[in-house]
């Protein structure tokens, strides 16, 4: 279980910036990222999707793989984000807590969309598999290869 890719956007609607290490602020999220200090959303401060699911989304659409696409900051390999929703879970030495699952937006709909595929479909199709919000717990730094475990893995 692993952090795969990194992702930030400086601004909202801005394109995605791939990072090796960002640097997070506990309540706050990602140093230079649109979301750092916001809190409209719960989970805001940071936002993962699974690697898996985005590749059999590209693959099932024939679509070119582009993991930048959902604008999640963080994208996992080899862990289920559904069942962190209500769990403490550690990436690196960054602690987290999952809030809720990160559901499609419009945004990702018309992004993903193509000629044979509406944004409402990306849509009903990325439910329940947009991936997770969290809160971070503690001041670090995640980077690029970064272990993920939860407290159940650590003791089994």
């Amino acid at each position: 279980m692993k952090v795969e890719r990194i992702f930030i956007s400086p601004a909202s609607g801005a394109a995605q910036v791939e990072c090796e290490r960002v640097t997070v602020q506990s309540g706050m999220g990602i140093l230079g990222d649109r979301n750092f200090g916001k809190s409209v959303h719960p989970g805001q401060n940071l936002t993962l999707v699974e690697a898996e699911e985005l590749e059999q989304f590209f693959r099932e659409h024939s679509r070119a793989s582009d993991l930048s696409l959902t604008r999640r900051n963080l994208v996992t390999r080899g862990v289920r984000l559904n069942e962190l929703v209500n769990v403490e879970f550690t990436v690196g030495s960054v602690r987290l807590r999952g809030i809720e699952l990160c559901e499609p937006c419009s945004l990702i709909g018309t992004t993903l969309s193509s000629e044979s595929l509406t944004p409402a479909a990306v849509i009903k199709y990325w439910l329940h598999r947009g991936g997770l919000r969290v809160d971070v717990l503690n001041d670090g730094e995640i980077v690029r290869g970064a272990h993920i475990e939860t407290d159940a893995s650590l003791k089994g």
